[in-house]
């Protein structure tokens, strides 16, 4: 029985380098090794994000998802985006929060019924943006916000799936106007950083190099901008979220990727690929959201969940089409 069950396992991996291999070489990649693609684990069939606006914008998973439908063809992985635009992880919410209307999302309120009905066996959870309240360093609000993150950790474990954590996005406080809120941001993903060797968690870091970047564009250009508002940032700056949790996954051949499109662009159909993934992830994302139950008032009426997976299998034809 052990000795069956490992040679299942040495066969797939010898399935999946053999389709890697072959993927590179129908891409015209003579440059790439098939080992400097991104991979996931056969028993990885349902990738799941959440998150607040940042990942509900959806443009660095459809940055991911478009990079597997090149380089996995058939993969058969379903990325599902239910992030929700104002939510923190901390269950923190300033006075005043959307002019009084309703207080910020406490992702500890939908947590469950998100787990229990799209079942990740992986799940990406990127916050920290609004934990801090865009308000001074606090080390209570710190508090909550790790209290927070230890709690989503182990909601996610215990039910047998994969969890890795990516810190926020830069803050840009020449845009955003809260003095000293960078320094916050800096702070939490420090500690979630650190927690690669304090508790074992996987981390993507994309803050750091989000941030890096920014100082490197602004002194080249000073209206250089990836967020106009210091929050939400542009598709380049998703770009780079997406680059880092490529790299984590073991991506090489997105290290010199100045954005998606260059990363699109080692497919003869790549852009065209992309903008049916976005419209896939679009559909999707609405109508879990919807599906789910999320509470935050003001939000897009997904589909029907039933409606909704048919139009993207419906696309799903069409992206397969372009391979």
């Amino acid at each position: 029985m052990h000795l069956s069950a490992t040679f299942l396992r040495i066969s797939r991996w010898h399935t999946t380098a053999a389709r890697i291999a072959l993927t590179a070489a129908g891409l015209g990649l003579a440059n790439v090794r098939a080992a400097e693609f991104a991979t996931l684990p056969p028993a990885i069939r349902r990738v799941v994000f959440v998150g607040d606006s940042i990942t509900y914008a959806g443009v660095y998973v459809c940055d991911i998802a478009a990079y597997f439908a090149t380089r996995h063809p058939g993969h058969g992985v379903t990325f599902l985006n239910v992030g929700l635009p104002s939510e923190t992880v901390s269950g923190l919410s300033e006075e005043g929060h959307a002019n009084g209307r309703f207080p910020r999302p406490d992702v500890h309120e939908r947590l469950a019924r998100v787990l229990a009905q799209t079942k990740p066996d992986l799940v990406f959870a990127c916050y920290g943006m609004n934990d801090g309240i865009y308000l001074p360093f606090a080390e209570e609000r710190f508090k909550r916000f790790r209290e927070g993150m230890v709690w989503l950790h182990d909601q996610v474990t215990a039910r047998g799936a994969r969890i890795i954590h990516v810190t926020p996005a830069t803050y840009d406080e020449t845009k955003g106007g809260k003095a000293g809120y960078g320094a916050v941001l800096d702070r939490y993903s420090d500690w979630l950083v650190g927690q690669r060797s304090a508790a074992g968690w996987e981390v993507v870091d994309a803050h750091r190099p989000m941030q890096e970047a920014l100082d490197s564009f602004r002194r080249a250009d000073p209206a250089f901008v990836f967020a106009r508002d210091g929050v939400h940032p542009n598709d380049l700056g998703h770009w780079f979220i997406a680059r880092e949790i490529l790299r984590h996954l073991g991506a090489g051949d997105v290290s010199t990727a100045t954005d998606a499109a260059a990363m699109m662009a080692a497919h003869p159909a790549g852009t065209a690929m992309l903008k049916l993934v976005t419209e896939q992830q679009t559909v999707l994302k609405d109508a879990w959201l919807q599906a789910t139950r999320h509470t935050r008032p003001g939000m897009k009426a997904g589909l029907p969940l039933d409606e909704a997976n048919t139009a993207a299998v419906r696309l799903q034809r069409e992206i397969d089409a372009l391979r």
